[in-house]
């Protein structure tokens, strides 16, 4: 009995956690979507939904259930020990690491439990990982657990391009703004020097580009000190910086044209010179657009 209700407050804590972050919308999925979603059974969904009802977050419309306040702290079961973030930072560079490597790719099928093992986590854990992308059509929830990575078009990428381009440079205009005592200028400078390092041993490393793309957008994007900002880095960081869907075939030559353009965009920015910032970043992101519409069109070949 104890097993039980541990379970359905486990269950309640992960729902208010989704609904206060926008991970579930209004009106929430069918209860078989949910319970396909978090692996529970459709008896523990209704006990889920029937208690934030009581807590007046949701509301029965028809047959359906719509958010009609945010959660709050008291809503939830203290006894019951939140997502640990050390696992979830784990689980999310195991998971990128598995992009990377092309463990994961467009049409594969995996379960929660294949990659929680993987990654010596929670199958909660991966849960609500996954469950940010599948707002963004990058993953599909097949079943009860099983999931699999989806591909995207020419049209997905287009947009998804216009909404990069709109936040980072945002970003970059907040970044030149930095004073000078802001710690951000010698991680710039330092991030300079690791390029040049690598530019020296590109031809056998050409792969550790990836996460040095991943630190430069980071940091650019951490100047927009904007919190919604986060939801959608995190579809950018698996699409571009880990090389999502994209063809292999030309990757150390576009990784060496990578690296340069990268240079191009920290000399400008440690030289506090806005206008060429603007325009190399610009530079550096037109050729990444061009570079993934070709690989998507390749690989429709």
């Amino acid at each position: 009995m104890a097993r039980t209700q541990n379970l359905r407050q486990n269950v309640i804590n992960q729902f208010i956690d989704a609904i206060g972050n926008g991970h579930i919308g209004s009106p929430l999925p069918s209860q078989s979507t949910l319970a396909d979603m978090y692996s529970i059974s459709r008896t523990t969904v209704r006990h889920t939904l029937d208690y934030l009802q009581e807590r007046g977050i949701l509301e029965k419309v028809g047959n359906d259930y719509a958010i009609v306040r945010q959660p709050e702290d008291e809503d939830g079961f203290d006894t019951i020990a939140e997502m640990p973030q050390e696992q979830l930072a784990i689980f999310e560079r195991a998971f990128y690491k598995m992009i990377q490597q092309r463990e994961l790719k467009p049409g594969s099928t995996f379960t929660e439990q294949q990659l929680a093992k993987q990654a010596n986590v929670s199958p909660t854990i991966v849960r609500e990982f996954l469950l940010r992308f599948s707002r963004y059509n990058l993953m599909e929830n097949q079943r009860r657990g099983q999931w699999s990575m989806m591909k995207f078009d020419q049209n997905y990428a287009e947009k998804l391009f216009e909404l990069r381009e709109l936040l980072e440079t945002h970003a970059l205009n907040r970044f030149m703004n930095l004073p000078e005592s802001d710690t951000r200028w010698v991680l710039a400078r330092d991030l300079l020097y690791r390029h040049r390092q690598l530019r020296e041993t590109v031809m056998f490393d050409y792969r550790k580009f990836s996460q040095l793309d991943h630190e430069l957008h980071g940091l650019i994007l951490s100047a927009a000190e904007n919190p919604f900002f986060n939801q959608s880095i995190e579809v950018i960081t698996v699409i571009f910086h880990f090389h999502y869907q994209w063809d292999e075939r030309d990757l150390k030559e576009r990784n060496i044209l990578g690296i340069e353009e990268h240079m191009a965009i920290l000399s400008a920015m440690i030289s506090r010179n806005d206008l060429s910032a603007m325009n190399e970043l610009r530079r550096h992101l037109d050729t990444a657009k061009h570079s993934m519409i070709r690989s998507i069109r390749q690989q429709n070949v």
